[in-house]
């Protein structure tokens, strides 16, 4: 599946709701979905800078993809992480630093999201990219 296609699938399920409350409600439950990552992992260098909440971020290098583990201490920002993983893990660095992740836009959270969950949302999709074109370079150099 593509970034697309997963995005329209995004898409598609919060269509279903007409309320943003229930927006919320669904946002909620993805981030009650997503795995705790492990303690190692709950540093500092992980933090997100430019999140109000919590939110660490791990990549890993899995062969020609980036693996990302995530989780913030905030209810809604962990549906906001689970979506993002769904989109841009397990993907090349190419691939995560070409996405137009519009779906964002598309769905209403842009405008739903308070400014601090706006910037820290930003925050999070910048440092996958900043994660991608890393690693990216690092091929390069061994290649």
């Amino acid at each position: 599946m593509t970034i697309e296609d997963i995005q329209q699938e995004i898409i598609e399920e919060f269509s279903v709701f007409e309320d943003w409350m229930d927006k919320y409600a669904y946002l909620i439950e993805l981030g009650n979905d997503l795995e705790p990552i492990d303690a190692k992992y709950k540093i500092d260098d992980n933090l997100i800078r430019g999140c109000q909440s919590r939110v660490w971020l791990h990549p890993e290098k899995d062969g020609d993809k980036i693996l990302f583990e995530a989780e913030s201490d905030a209810i809604i920002v962990k549906g906001l992480v689970a979506l993002l993983l769904r989109v841009l893990s397990n993907r090349s660095p190419k691939e995560i630093i070409d996405a137009d992740l519009h779906f964002i836009d598309d769905i209403g959270l842009k405008q739903h999201l308070s400014p601090t969950r706006s910037n820290g949302l930003l925050a999070m999709v910048k440092q996958m990219k900043l994660y991608a074109l890393a690693y990216e370079k690092l091929s390069q150099q061994e290649g």
